[in-house]
């Protein structure tokens, strides 16, 4: 990914931040010579070194992972800017916030690691409910998937929230992305420092 200097999130706490609150991604490999991406949910290990997640058995892409060097993206909120927000001269963009995480595969489909992993995933996201979901039919469901662990070998993080434009165009762009209802982006660019 191409990080100017301006754009670049370096901070160990706020990267792991984003990933954790942005953690459905791409998981993008080589499948017979040509990219495949799969949109997936993943958690990163306790230990911030792994990403894990699942796919269907029928999915082939699983099949050629093994070991080869993978793309993950993940994507935070992100809008249209129009140079009219300015009070300067500029030019059309796009305000985004985005994680890259380069790492090498393992694929596994033991019933005991793949559990673990629907557990945690479960876990994660049935917390916010009041009645969470149990798995009914555990076996035929972990025989439908396999599990993938992602060691990482880079992250790289940029948050393009117009910090290359004046101050009083950066509140301009806030502020329009307030009014159209785009707040998760303003927000962003309100925490982003200059």
């Amino acid at each position: 990914m191409y990080v100017p200097d301006h754009f670049k999130v370096s901070e160990q706490e706020e990267i792991y931040s984003f990933l954790e609150a942005n953690a459905f991604g791409q998981l993008i490999s080589l499948q017979d010579n040509r990219l495949t991406a799969s949109h997936l949910p993943f958690l990163l290990s306790s230990d911030r070194k792994n990403l894990r997640c699942h796919l269907a058995r029928q999915n082939t892409q699983w099949q050629q992972l093994g070991d080869q060097q993978v793309l993950v993206t993940f994507l935070g909120p992100h809008d249209y800017i129009s140079p009219s927000w300015y009070q300067t001269p500029g030019v059309p963009t796009w305000n985004y916030q985005a994680l890259h995480v380069y790492g090498h595969c393992r694929v596994f489909d033991a019933a005991d690691e793949l559990a673990a992993l629907v557990d945690s995933l479960s876990r994660r996201y049935e917390s916010a409910f009041e009645s969470s979901w149990e798995p009914q039919y555990r076996d035929a469901m972990l025989k439908a998937i396999v599990g993938v662990e992602i060691s990482i070998d880079e992250i790289q993080c940029k948050y393009k929230l117009s910090q290359n434009r004046p101050a009083a165009d950066q509140q301009g762009v806030i502020d329009k992305l307030d009014y159209l209802g785009s707040e998760s982006l303003a927000q962003a660019m309100r925490k982003t420092p200059l």
